[in-house]
């Protein structure tokens, strides 16, 4: 499995949002048929926030033994799926696959925070992250750098008049109750239906909250029992402003999330987003979250692993042969394996990364015990009268 998240500019509809949904998963049935079971679509709902102009895809494969060993795979089929994406011009439209480790970020490749230490605001913040992007942009390294959330979008912003409410007796819990009633919904109650918990939800009726002039055909009751209308008290005005406020770390925050491009690790990615980084006003840094931030911690911890690994077999093998020089014999054949290893990942141009580490290790261990066998036979050969160098 994996997903495709879709964004459209901020203020698009969503019926708009829905023809592009539409549009993607023709494509999945049409191109990918051989390779796709199912589509499932949430519109409304998105891995940046929620908002009439995002939507997120669940695209469930086939079976293993149902696709083809190279043209099937989930990266191939991502790799097909993005270049004809592309030519999607109303959306900006992304296939990923999965983090590695459930629950920890919303795809593959680095995630980071873009953090505004000095408070230079929310306008700052978003002309240092259009630079950051347009940096990441240039770069052959980095691919796919994007936003993870929702664009600044047009708001309605309602003045309350609070001395003219408390003159004509209208408290203002009860506006902000009112608003929510209307414009949003309030939960009511649950009822037994068909054996089934329903819940109970009140909103105004379509029609009643289309335009914002509509907001002057409601009434507010006051301390008396009046109905005081919204006109007499309330004010509204266009805005833009950020649908959702980021805080990450106790600091203002947008996150920023990509994938190293082919060939290139995601740590060397990393290392290059922090130099990006750099490059920004004073003022501003970034924290590594999620799946990053987990490799960052362990790849710092790595050489020490590495070190405290080489102790423990030498130490072990110290006390099997009784002896401080034999062991040395059997970890001289350890930097053979370790350079072949890099040498060999090298040339394919894969990734340093987690797997890597854990295969680095098994030849590690397979290239000990192979010297072992051989150091175990050399001394029982030397136990029976035969020289070292035979």
């Amino acid at each position: 499995m994996f997903t495709t998240s879709v964004q459209l500019p901020s203020g698009s509809t969503q019926q708009q949002t829905l023809k592009v949904v539409e549009q993607i998963e023709k494509y999945y049935f049409t191109h990918e048929k051989d390779n796709i079971m199912s589509v499932f679509a949430t519109v409304g709902s998105g891995p940046g926030g929620n908002g009439q102009n995002v939507a997120r895809m669940f695209i469930r494969l086939k079976d293993w033994s149902e696709r083809d060993s190279k043209t099937g795979t989930s990266f191939a089929i991502i790799e097909r799926a993005t270049k004809a994406f592309n030519k999607i011009k109303e959306a900006r439209v992304i296939a990923s696959s999965p983090p590695a480790i459930s629950g920890l970020g919303s795809s593959a490749g680095f995630d980071m925070e873009l953090q505004d230490h000095a408070g230079a605001g929310h306008d700052a913040l978003m002309a240092a992250r259009n630079q950051l992007l347009a940096l990441a942009a240039e770069n052959p390294e980095l691919t796919r750098v994007r936003h993870n959330g929702l664009d600044d979008s047009p708001q309605l912003q309602i003045d309350i008049d609070q001395r003219k409410a408390q003159a004509l007796g209208v408290d203002i819990d009860d506006i902000n109750d009112t608003l929510q009633t209307a414009w949003g919904s309030s939960y009511v109650n649950d009822f037994m239906d068909r054996g089934r918990v329903k819940k109970v939800y009140v909103q105004a009726a379509a029609p009643y909250r289309m335009l914002p002039d509509d907001i002057n055909l409601w009434y507010v009751r006051n301390k008396d029992g009046g109905m005081v209308p919204f006109s007499a008290f309330a004010t509204s005005r266009w805005e833009t402003g950020s649908p959702r406020l980021e805080r990450y770390n106790g600091y203002s925050a947008v996150e920023i999330v990509g994938e190293a491009a082919p060939g290139v690790s995601t740590g060397t990615a990393m290392d290059i987003m922090e130099s990006l980084v750099k490059q920004l006003p004073n003022g501003f840094g970034l924290e590594w979250t999620a799946m990053s931030y987990q490799e960052r911690l362990s790849g710092a911890q790595a050489p020490a692993l590495y070190a405290i690994s080489l102790l423990v077999v030498f130490l072990c093998l110290a006390a099997l042969y009784e002896s401080w020089s034999v062991p040395f014999s059997v970890m001289l054949v350890v930097p053979l394996g370790v350079i072949g290893a890099l040498l060999a990942t090298w040339m394919r141009g894969l990734e340093n990364d987690v797997y890597f580490q854990v295969g680095l290790l098994t030849v590690i261990g397979l290239s000990a015990k192979n010297a072992i066998l051989i150091v175990e036979f050399a001394n029982e050969m030397n136990q029976k009268g035969h020289d070292l160098f035979e």
